[in-house]
């Protein structure tokens, strides 16, 4: 099958359109025929080498962890799904392998949902790492409750975006901090934005919140951390997605987690008309280097996806792919 890989870490030169090896579905897996594949900035990270300590690379990677498409082939064990289902995907596993950006990929059940019927492929694709890290972060860890004052970092980026959403849904009060040109954006979402920037962020946020904020979500690092835990009201909480460093301001920092459940409730919210996911730029698969090197530039509004053409007989897998257990 065609696919996206790359050989040894570097930028994104290193990744390569092309034949890639063909996924094995698992007892407890599904074969899915991919439509899109968002980008994340953790896949550039991996991709230069900066997730080393923490997974593993099996050369050559396939890299993407999102994805949305159709089931062609259940494992020999699943119940969950059949031939046909459209689904949604944060497929990581513990180590660098067999990613997302190919025409196939072999998904565990434990990091699938069913595909909102309301989004299209590109949206749906640009769902579940970010809509999972926002639901884990604001609903478990931070815990926030209705008539809270939260504030959100990088507002109308992928993970941002949608926690501005979800926050308010939870019936809390959101400051988001976003570029200029970014505000309506944000208050479209709900939010009010806020400039970072200039050194002028503290001010800006206690002249809305006067009394400090209950709790920060964090997906900056850096600076953002020091001016966030100043914010903070008398037993507010900080986490952050993006810098550990977060320990030393007291606060916690967050990796998702695949979680079946998780994206199924995200699922359903997104068919509420809860949670829109605002897709910024598409690329074909093969000028998936493009969509790293726009990705790897910062300051994107919403997702970009990566997309792969349907020219497979829906419902059938590939001969030559693996077909389970004999």
């Amino acid at each position: 099958m065609k696919g996206i890989s790359y050989s040894r870490y570097g930028g994104p030169e290193e990744l390569a359109y092309g034949d890639v090896r063909d996924p094995r579905v698992g007892p407890d897996s599904v074969l899915v025929k991919v439509r899109a594949a968002a980008v994340n900035p953790v896949d550039w990270k991996c991709r230069e080498g900066h997730m080393d300590r923490m997974l593993e690379p099996v050369f050559p990677v396939v890299p993407g962890w999102d994805v949305s498409g159709v089931v062609v082939q259940p494992g020999v064990s699943v119940t969950e799904f059949g031939v046909g289902d459209e689904v949604i995907g944060y497929v990581r596993e513990d180590l660098l392998s067999h990613g997302t950006f190919a025409e196939y990929v072999a998904a565990p059940v434990r990091t699938l949902a069913r595909k909102p019927r309301n989004l299209t492929w590109e949206a749906a694709a640009g769902l579940p790492l970010v809509g999972l890290t926002a639901y884990q972060v604001l609903s478990r860890v931070l815990q926030v409750k209705r008539d809270e004052t939260v504030l959100v970092h990088a507002a109308a980026g992928g993970v941002g975006s949608i926690a501005v959403q979800l926050a308010r849904h939870l019936g809390a009060r959101v400051i988001g901090t976003a570029s200029a040109h970014n505000h309506d954006f944000v208050r479209g979402l709900g939010g009010e934005p806020v400039e970072y920037g200039d050194g002028g962020l503290f001010d800006r946020v206690r002249g809305l919140a006067p009394e400090g904020v209950d709790a920060v979500f964090d997906t900056i690092g850096g600076e953002a951390l020091k001016v966030s835990a100043n914010l903070l009201a008398p037993e507010g909480r900080l986490v952050s997605i993006a810098d550990p460093d977060v320990f030393d301001y007291g606060g916690r920092y967050y990796f998702v987690r695949p979680d079946a459940q998780d994206l199924l409730r995200l699922s359903e919210l997104a068919e509420e008309g809860v949670v829109s996911v605002h897709v910024s730029q598409t690329f074909p698969l093969e000028r998936a280097a493009d969509a790293h090197r726009l990705s790897q530039q910062g300051h994107t509004r919403g997702k970009i996806v990566v997309t792969v053409d349907w020219d497979a007989e829906e419902g059938v897998a590939p001969a030559g792919l693996w077909q389970g257990a004999e």
